[in-house]
């Protein structure tokens, strides 16, 4: 056990033991108290549990809706029954990795410490172009595309220089006169943008979209490296959450199958109350909830969250990006990583990858798509039926001199519609000002935190902003434990334009 001050086991002693709560005590089965308590077990609650050990802090409790830690680290046994695979359904790429002499991405970190097999993407040198005539060339497009959203990102970061009005990217794409009109210079176009934020340019912020990515892919800006791995490995990719829990987490610290309803706060401490009519008293709470879950009011606040919050809350946007996986007999596409499917309509099935190579899932028969944002949405109100008729019919198009055999499986995740998460990751909307994300992140009376990817401003829609978030908060509540005292994040009453609006 670490060595600890004298002071703070006395006060850990005291918790454990007992702590004015001021709610009154709900119809419930069973009550159990924690100093504080972690609501959810991804990358940000973990993270968050292993801060508060390395700090000295051992009465916390995890609460987890599902039967395992990773929250959207989620996989998937994929395939005939002789001839399975584990697949990520959730989060699949290390995004960024380490500069020699520079920043090492702590995903990357936990990833070669639990032994976890990767490959490397090669986004960009390993891709065939299709559209629905068939195969066609078009990579001269797709490269234009690619210095296109580079000089995007780098006229974003001018105008910060010169404090100019954020707008939307399509605003930016438009000033830097790149205005895609046909299907391949659409979906070259989406390759870029859409397929890494899963919205359009109309529905992200210009600037945010900007240092999204230059803090995490270039190392100039203090980002990682521009390399991306894929996760192949077959316990899944949530292995760098499980595995690293184990290091640390007793049985006693986390609670499984236990589905959250309502959260009464106050600034004496924090009441959590379960589907299943248990009740659980903490000092603390740290919210790592989905932005999406925080939207849909899935989990009840008493009282209602100030409006401060809620207008942060719901001014960032919840993005959905879907992996559909398809296992043929027999591959019969394209020998690259990726390949890239323009359609007359923009969205539809564009990207593809094949898992069926060398270094891969070889011989494994498996070839997935992705689609994002309002597709996304739409595909998950359909039936498995309907959706694997389309997309079979876009192979038809890519491939119209090979007969495209039935698969001999198919699936993808559902999650907008799941309550547990309401979509993928967070996008930031050209609307959202960097002090609605100040309050996203706010604390509430020093006992109600809030961390996940959402809360990052560095990082938002990525692992790493999910880990720097838990790490973060969980510093914060260790010292309000052994400081004896809290001291919360700045928020704003009102978000204010700069100037008025002037009308007529």
């Amino acid at each position: 056990m670490p060595f600890r001050p004298f002071y703070v086991l006395l006060l850990l002693a005291a918790i454990s033991t007992s702590y004015a709560i001021p709610f009154p005590r709900r119809s419930a089965s069973s009550s159990t108290n924690a100093s504080v308590l972690i609501l959810g077990g991804g990358v940000a609650g973990v993270i968050a549990a292993r801060t508060l050990h390395e700090q000295g802090i051992t009465n916390y409790l995890i609460i987890e809706a599902r039967n395992e830690l990773g929250g959207r680290l989620t996989s998937h046994k994929f395939g005939a029954k002789d001839h399975q695979y584990t697949v990520e359904v959730g989060a699949n790429w290390v995004q960024g990795t380490e500069t020699p002499g520079g920043n090492t991405n702590p995903i990357w970190t936990l990833a070669n410490k639990h032994n976890v097999s990767t490959v490397y993407s090669d986004y960009f040198d390993s891709m065939t172009t299709y559209d629905y005539t068939g195969q066609m060339d078009y990579l001269d497009l797709f490269n234009k595309s690619i210095d296109a959203y580079t000089m995007l990102t780098d006229v974003a970061g001018a105008r910060v220089a010169r404090r100019e009005v954020d707008s939307t990217s399509r605003t930016g794409y438009s000033l830097i006169g790149s205005k895609p009109q046909t299907p391949q210079e659409m979906a070259a176009e989406y390759y870029q943008f859409d397929w890494e934020y899963a919205q359009t340019p109309e529905e992200t912020s210009w600037i945010a979209s900007s240092w999204a990515n230059n803090f995490t892919f270039d190392p100039s800006e203090g980002g990682f490296s521009d390399e991306n791995y894929l996760c192949i490995d077959q316990r899944g990719f949530k292995t760098i959450v499980q595995a690293e829990a184990s290091e640390f987490l007793d049985q006693h610290q986390v609670l499984y199958n236990a589905t959250i309803t309502d959260i009464a706060y106050s600034p004496s401490g924090v009441q959590v109350s379960l589907a299943d009519g248990r009740v659980i008293n903490g000092q603390y709470s740290i919210v790592t909830f989905s932005l999406g879950v925080l939207q849909h009011d899935d989990v009840v606040f008493e009282p209602t969250l100030p409006d401060w919050k809620v207008e942060a809350i719901q001014s960032m946007t919840m993005a959905t990006y879907s992996k559909i996986f398809f296992q043929f007999p027999d591959n019969f596409w394209f020998d690259t990583q990726f390949a890239l499917y323009a359609d007359k309509e923009r969205g539809r099935y564009p990207v593809w990858q094949s898992l069926d190579l060398q270094g891969f899932f070889e011989g494994s028969g498996i070839l997935f798509v992705t689609v994002t944002g309002d597709f996304s949405e739409r595909i998950e109100a359909l039936p498995d039926s309907q959706v694997q008729l389309e997309i079979l019919s876009v192979l038809r198009n890519m491939f119209p001199n090979v007969t495209i055999p039935d698969p001999i499986d198919f699936y993808y995740q559902r999650w907008h519609s799941d309550p547990l998460f309401r979509g993928s990751y967070s996008n930031w909307p050209a609307s959202f000002f960097s002090e609605h994300h100040e309050n996203l992140r706010a604390d509430i009376h020093g006992r109600l935190w809030f961390a996940g990817e959402h809360t990052s401003m560095k990082w938002f829609g990525f692992l790493h902003g999910a880990y720097f978030e838990g790490l973060d908060v969980a510093t914060r509540v260790a010292d309000c434990i052994n400081g004896g005292g809290c001291i919360s994040l700045q928020h704003f009453n009102e978000v204010k334009n700069a100037r008025s609006y002037t009308v007529g």
